[in-house]
């Protein structure tokens, strides 16, 4: 049988989780909200902590922790705030198919980056007129020698405007379709690379989320991803393995932080001469915000114990993104409606969870999109 124990290292890492969430982001919550301020000096102080960048291999400066030990962590952010979560991790996705499919090289210089200092690096799949249909990237790499020309634009790039590089999707060979996908390591500082502005998101305002503009960016041939052409599809969507079990971890943070505040108010609110919870109506509520939230972490250890295993969790991981996020905006939902005409005032933070959970449902594959991989993997063996 299974253990759900966590071991005596994990709940150590689970709990300096905690307690900096608690003591660092919690407090600068609304402030990120109200300002749109990314929070470059709390991510720097978490990577002083080692709660960044924890599954790059040792051999290369990072932790080499499994992604069973970044979901505890990717929890407890979202539990402090979503947005904080959103932009701590974006090393974490982006770090994904260099770990799996870089050269060493590649490896031992840009993995390296993130871990020496507090870098950022960010994903660059999505497009203007590509989000879930990523064949339909625009983008292209055109080989000039001992370079590619690199042209195209990117949108919703999480992290972009303090990216110190970009993990880059383009076509070398589009009448090959996804086969003729490729993937490049671009610098940020290099000519040719413009950033947008950023977007005013509905919620999570911490991120930093903009388009980035790659015009005739001369990109060296030794910044192919794994050295090889054509191989940038199946790379990118491997590493959904293992960034979605921590969007689901992300969602069940904030769910369990929905329902702690429901839970207190429940217990401090008086209406016709007794507590709220007391009522059979909101107690239901909060069981049911409470079942959604154990069912969702299940999920996610699970997944994450696959991908720790080396067993394939492409199913699993899209059971967990797509339950956790549907769950987060139901639970989010509930609380604003427990907290009533309190709840839909920007004054308490109930309001701010249940914007931010909205995002958990779109970015790293859409709940739809979760559904279409889920039924392709049900009919694969038939």
């Amino acid at each position: 049988m299974a253990e759900f124990r966590l071991s005596e290292e994990q709940e150590m890492l689970r709990r300096l989780a905690h307690e900096f969430s608690r003591d660092t982001i919690r407090p600068k919550s609304e402030y990120w909200e109200e300002t749109g301020e990314f929070p470059i000096n709390e991510i720097t102080e978490a990577h002083a902590l080692g709660l960044t960048n924890l599954h790059i291999p040792a051999e290369y400066g990072g932790m080499g922790l499994g992604i069973s030990d970044e979901v505890l962590v990717q929890e407890e952010f979202s539990w402090g705030d979503p947005g904080f979560s959103t932009a701590a991790y974006t090393n974490g996705l982006t770090a994904g198919p260099i770990i799996t499919g870089g050269t060493e090289e590649q490896k031992q210089e840009y993995l390296g980056r993130l871990v020496k200092s507090p870098k950022i690096a960010s994903y660059c799949v999505t497009e203007p007129a590509a989000g879930s249909d990523v064949a339909g990237i625009e983008t292209t790499a055109v080989r000039d020698g001992d370079h590619y020309i690199l042209n195209g634009q990117k949108m919703w790039i999480s992290g972009a405007g303090y990216a110190d590089w970009f993990f880059v999707l383009a076509y070398t060979e589009k009448s090959a379709g996804y086969k003729g996908m490729s993937a490049f390591i671009v610098e940020s500082a290099w000519d040719g690379v413009k950033l947008g502005k950023k977007e005013k998101n509905m919620g999570q305002r911490a991120s930093d989320t903009r388009g980035v503009i790659f015009d005739d960016v001369h990109v060296p041939v030794e910044n192919l991803v794994g050295g090889v052409e054509g191989k940038g599809w199946f790379n990118a969507m491997k590493a959904f393995d293992l960034s979605r079990p921590n969007v689901a971890a992300q969602a069940v943070g904030c769910s369990r932080a929905a329902y702690e505040y429901a839970l207190q108010y429940a217990d401090e609110r008086m209406t016709f001469g007794k507590k709220l919870h007391q009522h059979q109506a909101i107690q239901f509520m909060l069981a049911d915000m409470k079942t959604k939230i154990e069912a969702s972490r299940l999920l996610t250890w699970k997944t994450a114990w696959e991908a720790d295993s080396g067993i394939r969790n492409t199913e699993s991981a899209a059971h967990a993104k797509r339950f956790a996020a549907d769950s987060c905006m139901e639970v989010t939902t509930d609380a604003v409606q427990i907290f009533g005409g309190y709840g839909y005032s920007e004054e308490y933070p109930v309001a701010r969870l249940m914007r931010a959970a909205k995002v958990l449902q779109i970015y790293e594959g859409s709940s739809q999109i979760q559904r279409m991989i889920i039924g392709r993997e049900m009919v694969n063996d038939l």
